[in-house]
């Protein structure tokens, strides 16, 4: 689709607007910028008061894709104790994988509730990351645990398939399995035997785009959390070219999250009505959101 600049008219639903125009930059014309010794200093000053994670990884992603905003359709409750690794939408429910030793599971959850309607609990010593459904089975990787977990639908483990990568996020296009691990590539990976096809470097321009963790396909497009951003990137999966960033800030208040460790992640789309959903680590909401082009 081509976009039109002059329009700010969207989907009501769905949200998912056209992405070839350049990104614009929101600046207060009112106010002189501040010479740079003033901006080394903020920016020391919350490299250190945030541990740097946050500005160092935004930094990181620098300029060049499109940026894309938000607007909340609906706010639904979220099981507030669920360390969410990996989201999808089937049929007419969510499942979800959740994170931390002791606390990793599959579930199935109720969207309107957010009640859990059924479950298994993996064992104490495994941390369980992203999630995917292919075909009639899920698969679901662990973070260091170097194991793939395959379920059939009532989640009974079918077999546990070694794995020579971290775990982060995981998707399905219908042809393989697509896992990140962290760092700038896609692994592409057969569904029967786990083992990995080819992989994509997912960049802008020519700067590698790393921290990439839960992965949701949509229609020839990836999306992707950025790992301790608010930030998903839109991407080409064919190529690893980020076509735009959806910048969620504002979505979860840092001052409401619960602790460090509760970012947002999690991404789900329903293909036939073209919802997208989100929520985060330890999140008590999950949100119904439509995408924007983000204003001046």
């Amino acid at each position: 689709m081509a976009a039109n600049s002059n329009s700010k008219k969207q989907k009501k639903r769905g949200g998912f607007p056209p992405v070839d125009q350049p990104s614009t930059v929101n600046v207060n014309r009112n106010s002189p910028p501040p010479p740079p010794r003033r901006w080394g200093l903020i920016a020391l000053f919350l490299m250190v008061s945030i541990g740097g994670t946050y500005l160092a990884v935004w930094l990181k992603q620098g300029p060049g894709a499109l940026r894309l905003g938000y607007r909340i359709v609906k706010t639904y409750p979220h099981d507030p104790t669920a360390f969410t690794q990996g989201l999808l939408w089937d049929g007419d429910a969510l499942y979800e994988s959740t994170g931390k030793e002791g606390r990793s599971s599959i579930r199935k959850v109720d969207l309107k509730t957010g009640d859990v309607l059924q479950k298994r609990d993996l064992p104490e010593k495994i941390f369980a990351e992203g999630l995917a459904l292919a075909g009639d089975k899920f698969y679901q990787l662990t973070w260091k645990n170097n194991l793939i977990f395959v379920y059939d639908r009532a989640f009974k483990l079918l077999k546990e398939v070694p794995y020579d990568h971290d775990g982060w996020g995981l998707t399905s296009d219908g042809t393989h399995l697509i896992a990140s691990d962290g760092t700038s590539y896609l692994r592409f990976l057969d569904p029967e035997t786990l083992q990995e096809d080819h992989a994509v470097r997912v960049r802008i321009g020519n700067r590698s785009v790393g921290q990439l963790n839960e992965l949701e396909m949509h229609g020839p497009d990836l999306y992707a959390n950025v790992y301790q951003t608010d930030f998903i990137h839109w991407i080409d999966k064919t190529n690893g070219n980020v076509k735009a960033t959806i910048d969620l800030a504002g979505l979860w208040p840092l001052k409401d999250r619960p602790s460090r460790d509760a970012v947002l992640n999690g991404i789900a789309i329903d293909a036939k009505s073209e919802r997208m959903f989100v929520t985060g680590k330890d999140c008590p909401f999950l949100w119904e959101i439509e995408l924007v082009e983000k204003q001046p």
